[in-house]
């Protein structure tokens, strides 16, 4: 029985860190996408910085990903930004690649 408590501590500590991962992978392309639509905002520099962090604060309005889809979207239609909300999922995705890759050298 002493070897099920060891693997299952095992087992707990790697959904911990694998969790903790994910999150860092999320945060990560959460502030890509926010230097991304940051770019197609005219916004450089600290202003772009500071667009990124709202993009990541964004994330934690609600569970998924529609609250930094609604938030960038919003953000563009007030400026007249042509990008469709699928073009915005897309990108998400592609960044999502990007920042698991740059996190992969913190996982050792």
């Amino acid at each position: 029985m002493e070897s099920f408590g060891a693997r299952k501590a095992v087992l707990e500590r790697k959904f911990a860190h694998d969790e903790e991962l994910k999150f860092k992978a999320m945060a990560r392309r959460n502030r890509l996408l926010g230097y991304w639509a940051a770019e197609k905002l005219g916004l450089s520099g600290a202003d772009a910085d500071a667009y990124a962090r709202e993009v990541v604060k964004a994330d934690f309005e609600e569970p998924g990903d529609e609250d930094v889809v609604r938030k960038i979207r919003t953000d563009f239609d007030a400026k007249n930004i042509a990008a469709s909300d699928d073009q915005i999922r897309r990108t998400m995705e592609e960044l999502l690649v990007t920042a698991a890759e740059q996190i992969k050298p913190e996982k050792s």
